[in-house]
């Protein structure tokens, strides 16, 4: 049986993020949302709020990826580019949109509070569908396989709600985790390899090593659709570890 792996690229925009004047913490909780339900995260970028350079990096990822969930630059100032940007992309014109508008006007208590740059925030590209924005209301939007969303970490994980079914998944990738305490990458690594090519694409491995105050160790996790060689393959790590003298402890078992 063939699994089908629907796969994803987020999209994070913003200069404050190449400035490192912001930690992102979006890429996380998206990849998180999406694991559950049979969408893989493979590729994420940073980009500035400069439109060619979103416009650039929209246009690969979605004619790469099933799906792209971009964040940031949708707000009120003349430094939210996202949306015209996308608008460029996708070839179609972009302005107010009233149902926008009305959610908009609703939040803000009438019209006459709703000023230009308000505004700017119900400015929807042709052919789009809003996406609910349960936090501020100013919604974001899906044009085509791609996810426009705020920037604004609880604004995202609120609109992640009105995504969810809205996404066709494929198969479900799981991990299993386990720990080997004084165990150093060099001495698994040959080990590990082995296990990854006799695997033939049913399981993928990863090393991930830690370092503390008189204490070391590897983490080395498994991801696999299929239950029975994931678990087959928790097995084979902890011989993996007892073999080079270490003691495996399985300490996550879950979501990849």
């Amino acid at each position: 049986m063939t699994l089908r792996q629907v796969k994803a690229a987020v999209l994070l925009i913003g200069d404050e993020l190449l400035s490192g004047r912001t930690q992102d913490v979006n890429l996380r909780a998206i990849s998180k949302f999406l694991a559950p339900l049979g969408v893989q995260v493979v590729e994420a970028r940073v980009v500035s709020d400069v439109p060619e350079a979103i416009i650039a990096a929209v246009n690969d990822l979605r004619a790469r990826y099933d799906y792209v969930f971009s964040t940031g630059g949708i707000g009120p100032t003349h430094d939210d580019k996202t949306a015209d940007a996308m608008a460029a992309a996708f070839g179609v014109h972009i302005d107010v949109r009233e149902d926008a508008r009305a959610i908009l006007e609703e939040h803000y208590k009438g019209r006459v509070h709703l000023n230009e740059s308000r505004l700017r925030m119900a400015r929807i590209p042709d052919g789009a569908t809003l996406i609910a924005n349960p936090v501020s209301k100013a919604p974001g939007f899906q044009i085509g396989n791609v996810f426009v969303m705020a920037g604004v970490p609880s604004i995202v994980r609120g609109m992640l709600e009105d995504v969810g079914h809205r996404i066709e998944g494929g198969a479900v990738v799981k991990s299993a985790t386990i720990r080997g305490k004084g165990v150093v990458e060099g001495a698994i690594a040959e080990g590990l390899e082995k296990l990854e090519t006799d695997a033939a694409g049913a399981v993928s491995f990863g090393s991930y090593p830690w370092f503390a105050p008189g204490d070391y160790g590897v983490h080395l996790v498994a991801r696999s659709a299929v239950p029975e060689a994931l678990a087959k393959a928790a097995e084979d790590l902890k011989g993996l570890i007892l073999s080079v003298g270490g003691t495996p402890e399985e300490i996550e078992e879950g979501a990849a």
